[in-house]
């Protein structure tokens, strides 16, 4: 099994002195403001992003000034995104523990993602990265985007694959994109390179999100997802789409109608888990992440042959291998 450790080995230090500017980057004279930001450093997840940040760097050329407030800047929008998200969603629980809205309230979270992002743009405007805020603001946008495609196709349930991959693309793939590209930019790699590392964050958001999609058909306890939470949001995601496309219109068309009446109800969650590997659905989904996967590889194999390169080639791997 490959270990996160492993894969950060080339770039240990430059995490190490990240974390610490990165708690100083958010720190404010308002005591509530320490609090919740605290709050939010004690339970940050695996730091993913940082880096592929940094791994692209050190791959593409040297690691930078511009690399540290490169990571900063995506960790800053990621983490405002998360807490915008659990406002959005009404959730009371991110990762185990509870939500900064759930300890506090909606208008805290809503206003500390406010202070997260204008921070980032503080950033990079204060050192005049401004290509790297240009990659960031397009990854913002799109991300938007996708939430609301996503939104507005839920309503009916009538998303088909090119919506889909869209709404991935733009939902998850076009930050870990952002990561890669702005980690070549600022190690000074040209816009021909930048634009190659951008497939391939592009291509490894695609495999990383229908990995998560494939959690949502996981045996209860296997995963730190719970099962059938998609479905119980009435989220029609990739491993369903392929089921639905192999199944009868009657059946489909029943299966979309108990979902839509569900009523987040385990019965209909039950149903169609089983339905949805009864027609193959979970195999198709894997092999196209593994597809996917197979593209971000191939990808790397065009850079040079790196300590960088290797651990973004085992970090990819991690990605479809993870278990939560």
């Amino acid at each position: 099994m490959i270990k996160l450790d492993d894969i950060r080995e080339p770039v240990k230090l430059e995490l190490k002195e990240f974390n610490k500017r990165f708690k100083s980057s958010i720190s404010s004279n308002i005591p509530l403001l320490n609090l919740v930001t605290s709050y939010v450093l004690r339970r940050k997840g695996k730091q993913m992003r940082p880096l592929f940040v940094f791994l692209c760097s050190k791959m593409t050329g040297e690691i930078t000034e511009s690399t540290y407030n490169a990571a900063a800047l995506i960790e800053l929008m990621h983490t405002a995104t998360l807490v915008h998200d659990d406002v959005v969603d009404d959730s009371n629980e991110r990762r185990g523990n509870f939500s900064v809205k759930a300890i506090w309230n909606s208008k805290v979270a809503v206003l500390l993602g406010d202070y997260l992002l204008a921070k980032g743009l503080l950033l990079a405007v204060e050192h005049k990265d401004y290509d790297l805020l240009e990659i960031a603001s397009n990854a913002s946008r799109e991300m938007s985007e996708g939430e609301l495609l996503q939104l507005q196709k839920s309503r009916n349930l009538n998303i088909d694959l090119d919506t889909y991959y869209d709404v991935i693309r733009k939902k998850t793939a076009a930050l870990i994109a952002s990561c890669t590209a702005s980690g070549a930019k600022s190690s000074g790699a040209s816009q021909e390179i930048v634009d190659k590392a951008y497939n391939l964050g592009i291509n490894i958001g695609m495999a990383f999100q229908i990995k998560d999609d494939l959690f949502d058909y996981q045996a209860p306890g296997l995963t730190g997802k719970p099962t059938g939470n998609d479905i119980k949001e009435k989220k029609i995601t990739l491993p369903l789409i392929f089921a639905l496309n192999q199944a009868e219109p009657r059946h489909s068309k029943e299966i979309i109608r108990k979902i839509k009446r569900g009523n987040r109800s385990q019965e209909v969650v039950n149903e169609v888990v089983l339905f949805v590997k009864e027609k193959g659905g979970i195999e198709m989904a894997s092999k196209k992440m593994h597809d996917f996967k197979q593209a971000a590889l191939n990808e790397l194999d065009t850079f040079p042959d790196t300590p960088a390169r290797n651990s973004l080639k085992n970090l990819v791997e991690f990605t479809v291998s993870r278990n939560k």
